[in-house]
């Protein structure tokens, strides 16, 4: 997934954060995007795509029935509402300056105190992102209080479906262990309010992944560190029985196939603690890996892998995967679930026992998969596979046949052992990068986003039917361009394995690829855009390489010399020859008249510096754009780019769009994300920027919401966020 660049903290203590949901039944083969009512007069739900990111744990409590968490690399936290058959987002409330946050490196429930609930959060590790944090409630999620941290979390790094991090201890509910990749184990002695380093025999290193699970084993606790080599001599599993001192768990597996522990289990009936292993903590770069399991009552270790990596496979190629979630029956006995991990050449699949180890079952084989909620998850083939990246496993404590797991873009479950569906409804993870509201035609919405490309939808409150733009598929989008004279017309650009472009002629329901592309486009597909008649295509690539011109439908193409290299194009919505750019090396705005064909400097000056900025220009007229500049404000040219004046009252503008106008109103409605004084926010303005309202709330911020914003031309007062997390939010007024 993907990261943004701000961070600042801020502590929320008590406050209300849950989204209120309205129940809704659960019926087969239809999604529903629950209804939220925000503060500000606005209610807000997502436009459903359904998963599409990586879901990296899934925790159902051990008290309480039909009661479970999931968590995010980057769009969050939920719980599962079994009435409703959703999802429920707790963490919304998660704000601009907070983004890293909206990572969760783990969770935790406490089993005698059912409405206790503990989330670490922190995307990035890395030295320009904050610190973490942690998030505790005594409601199931939908309070919270919050404790920020003095270290770094990982949630999108290396190793973020390991776990879980976060554990209650098991002989005291006031007592939390907190296990971190560079800063050893902490721990606090009063339900997460502070946070002590706590004694651990292994040392951090700056760069590994240092304790990767924390897992009760009756009055015991294991930690899995992540930083062995797999040799013996430097374990990779300890245990407290005092939650004073640690050792090394004796006679613990070794060699590669045990280098890194990544998920444990224990079954409380046997007393045995199964342990999950490969050679590198996932979810990508693993090869070899193992299944093992410790009786805790003596000490001995048995392997119970259930089919070895190394294999030889069907066309000549080797079998190697790691092993990744692992879960317990609580109600039978020696009945566990595992999964393999980074499987390619055979595709993933889960492993079941139901003794002890001996013999174990592929779930995968006898799978029916429906996904015709989320078609998308078919990636342009006839059907889907049964997963990759599934290091998230779990198995229900109240039914013994439902079992789910997570994969890089969905939840998988099943209640039978044999049917499987997506039991994603109310998760959305997208990371989005284009929006386009079209005018006309079937579509309120077409999406471009990071790994799932883009997608037409032809309601907001379903996944679309069509799932993902086919013919390439692309993984993550890169452009999207409509031509304003002639919405039938569109086209994108993104990564691609046939093809990095591609054209519709009816509004984005089919595609063709171009016919052919610059040969740069395999290695830096980058923004693209058709002129308003849809006669000329402009297409940008990286810093180091010219802008591309094609007159004929993609079929040829041209270097334009005079194209500052690196910008993104951007159509004037009336007139077919003029276009503009903007470059943030010199601050300076050109623009073309030839169709493209040449550009020409204009205003200058304009960006002190800052490297980010977004320039749109407002529909229906020509030469009027918009610039916003980040925290130097949002600029406004009437005269095609020749001189700018900065909009008063606006201290911030990251991303800015339009919509439909108000009643009696001559110019289109304007959406912003930005600040008129010190709160970065959504603000909508109906006279053209003179004043703005605000049309979030606290509830409803979503970290980083920088990348593109669009009112709907169709109906005044929606608008469309892209997030960087938690896929399309739109708004209207309740």
């Amino acid at each position: 997934m993907h990261a943004s660049s701000l961070s600042r903290r801020s502590v929320l203590a008590g406050t209300a954060v849950a989204a209120a949901a309205v129940a809704l039944p659960l019926t087969q083969g239809q999604a529903h995007a629950a209804v939220t009512p925000a503060t500000s007069g606005y209610r807000w739900r997502n436009a459903v795509q359904g998963g599409t990111g990586f879901i990296t744990g899934v925790l159902f409590h051990p008290s309480v029935k039909g009661l479970a968490y999931l968590r995010t690399d980057i769009g969050g936290a939920y719980r599962w509402e079994e009435r409703s058959g959703r999802w429920i987002p707790l963490t919304d409330h998660i704000g601009w300056d907070d983004w890293n946050l909206l990572g969760v490196e783990a969770m935790a429930v406490d089993p005698a105190h059912p409405n206790r609930l503990y989330l670490s959060l922190g995307t990035y590790a890395q030295s320009w992102a904050g610190n973490g944090a942690v998030l505790r409630s005594e409601d199931r999620g939908a309070t919270w209080r919050r404790t920020d941290l003095t270290v770094k979390l990982g949630a999108n790094e290396d190793g973020r479906g390991c776990g879980e991090r976060l554990l209650v201890d098991p002989r005291d509910s006031d007592t939390l262990w907190l296990g971190t990749r560079h800063d050893g184990l902490l721990k606090s002695t009063d339900r997460g309010a502070t946070w002590k380093a706590a004694s651990f025999p292994a040392t951090p290193s700056a760069t590994g992944q240092g304790i990767t699970l924390l897992v009760a084993a009756g009055r015991s606790v294991y930690a899995g560190w992540g930083d062995s080599d797999g040799t013996a001599g430097k374990p990779s599993l300890y245990r407290t029985s005092d939650g004073t001192s640690w050792e090394a768990v004796p006679g613990q597996p070794t060699g590669t196939a045990a280098k890194v522990p990544v998920r444990a289990a224990y079954d409380r009936h046997t007393r045995e603690l199964y342990v999950t292993y490969a050679d590198a903590p996932g979810p990508n770069g693993q090869s070899d890996g193992s299944v093992h399991k410790l009786r805790t009552t003596n000490g001995k270790w048995t392997e119970v892998t259930p089919v070895k990596p190394g294999g030889v496979t069907g066309d000549g190629g080797t079998d190697s995967f790691g092993y990744g979630g692992v879960a317990v029956d609580a109600r039978d006995p020696g009945t566990v679930v595992v999964s393999t991990n980074n499987r390619w050449s055979l595709v993933d699949t889960l492993y079941r026992t139901t003794d002890g180890g001996r013999s174990w079952t592929s779930l995968k084989d006898r799978a029916v998969l429906d996904v015709s909620e989320t078609p998308y998850l078919k990636w342009g083939a006839d059907k889907p596979k049964f997963g990759w990246w599934i290091q998230a496993v779990g198995l229900d404590p109240y039914d013994s046949k439902h079992i789910v797991y997570g994969t890089g873009a969905t939840l998988y479950g099943t209640r039978d052992l044999t049917r499987w569906a997506p039991q994603i409804r109310g998760v959305e993870e997208a990371s989005v990068r284009q929006l386009i509201s079209p005018p006309t035609g079937t579509a309120h919405l077409l999406s471009g986003s990071g790994d799932i490309g883009v997608m037409y939808h032809e309601r907001l409150t379903a996944s679309p039917s069509r799932g993902m733009a086919s013919n390439p598929v692309f993984g993550t989008a890169t452009g999207l361009s409509l031509a304003a004279a002639k919405p039938s017309y569109v086209v994108r650009a993104g990564w691609g394995d046939h093809g990095n472009g591609a054209f519709s002629n009816d509004g984005g329901r089919t595609w063709a690829p171009f016919a052919a592309q610059p040969d740069v486009a395999k290695s830096a597909p980058g923004p693209i855009a058709t002129n308003a008649d849809g006669s000329v295509l402009l297409w940008s690539f990286g810093t180091a390489d010219p802008v591309y011109r094609s007159a004929d439908n993609g079929a040829g193409w041209s270097e334009v010399a005079t194209f500052p290299k690196g910008a993104v194009p951007v159509a004037d919505p009336v007139d077919p020859t003029r276009f503009h750019a903007f470059d943030t090396t010199t601050g300076t705005l050109f623009a073309s008249t030839d169709g493209g064909r040449t550009f020409t400097a204009r205003a200058t000056g304009l960006n002190s510096g800052d490297t980010e900025f977004q320039l749109v220009a407002a529909p229906g007229r020509s030469g009027d754009l918009w610039l916003s500049l980040k925290g130097n404000g949002l600029y406004r040219s009437t005269d095609g780019g020749a001189t700018f004046t900065k909009v008063a009252g606006c201290r911030a503008s990251y991303t800015l769009g339009f919509g439909k106008a108000a009643e009696g109103a001559a110019y289109p409605a304007l959406y912003m994300v930005g600040a008129t004084e010190t709160v970065t926010a959504v603000y909508r303005s109906d006279d053209e920027a003179k004043s703005w309202t605000r049309i979030n709330d606290d509830r409803h911020q979503w970290g980083w919401i920088g990348a593109a914003i669009t009112g709907d031309p169709r109906v005044h007062g929606r608008v469309y966020i892209a997030t960087n997390g938690r896929g399309v939010q739109y708004g209207e007024p309740a």
